[in-house]
């Protein structure tokens, strides 16, 4: 009872920013992105929803927000943002509901750049995109992807651009991706735009393609929550008790990782089985 009541009253978030911040120089990725508890539901059913900041490379995550009954992940964006004190070279990806002109202003201020997906909810800057020149311009990167029971090829091409309709833009990115779905045999065909604040010379498109594939990297984290933690099952709803202990999941997630564990659910029963190791893992021993 006692943990119970300390998890529902404390708010803490796994500060994981300040360990690797200056380990890595160059560009890094950093991929904003929400999710809902869904077993977490609160008086008049509202889920809990949390939006995080998590580090391309090794999964860490760096901020933690709840976004609140009474506002949108859209709102929060910047509020997320301000708990990280440098974001100097690191390139923030989110997907299209945070194609929004404010955000990109704000990354830009704080010397920050972005890549953004572009769909409906921004017509005017879809359209831009879509009237390119694209067939003029040559194949610029190639990926082949296996895994989930399909497989996929992500054809890429990259253009300069100076006028589009959306603040410190400075390349146009084309990515059509092929799918084949091993089971059935089904095959879908899809065209994907973003833009970036980053010019060719900071990002050619081999590494563009690496920093839009990398935002994938919070999704997989998403996966290992629900999967390997039943983060969906937990009906936890009071107080902080909730986002406290996805900041744990987290927290045991990213010291795995940086120990250079690959699967997750194996690095727990191992740790498990010595509580010495879980010691080492967190560095106080």
């Amino acid at each position: 009872m006692t943990i119970r009541r300390f998890f529902r009253r404390t708010v803490f978030d796994c500060a994981a920013w300040t360990w690797r911040r200056g380990s890595r120089p160059g560009l890094r990725g950093l991929a904003v992105d929400g999710k809902s508890l869904r077993g977490a539901a609160r008086a008049g059913g509202r889920r809990i929803h949390l939006l995080a900041a998590c580090d391309h490379a090794d999964g860490l995550v760096h901020a933690q927000m709840d976004v609140g009954e009474k506002t949108n992940e859209i709102t929060r964006f910047q509020p997320l943002l301000d708990t990280l004190p440098d974001l100097s070279d690191i390139v923030v990806t989110s997907d299209a509901m945070h194609t929004q002109y404010d955000h990109a202003t704000y990354l830009r201020e704080r010397d920050a750049h972005y890549i953004v997906i572009v769909k409906r909810n921004t017509k005017r800057l879809r359209k831009q995109l879509k009237v390119l020149p694209w067939k003029q311009i040559p194949l610029q990167d190639r990926t082949h992807t296996t895994g989930h029971g399909r497989s996929e090829i992500r054809r890429l091409k990259v253009c300069t651009v100076n006028n589009l309709l959306f603040p410190g833009a400075r390349q146009a990115v084309q990515i059509v991706r092929r799918r084949v779905h091993h089971t059935t045999g089904k095959i879908s065909l899809k065209t994907v735009y973003a833009v970036t604040s980053l010019a060719a010379e900071q990002a050619p498109p081999a590494r563009l393609a690496q920093l839009v594939r990398g935002h994938w990297t919070v999704e997989a984290l998403h996966h290992v929550r629900d999967v390997t933690f039943t983060e969906d099952a937990s009906q936890l709803r009071t107080g902080n008790a909730p986002r406290a202990m996805t900041t744990c999941r987290n927290l045991a997630i990213g010291a795995l990782r940086l120990a250079g564990v690959r699967n997750i659910a194996a690095g727990l029963r191992r740790t498990a089985r010595d509580q010495t190791r879980a010691l080492a893992l967190l560095g106080l021993t």
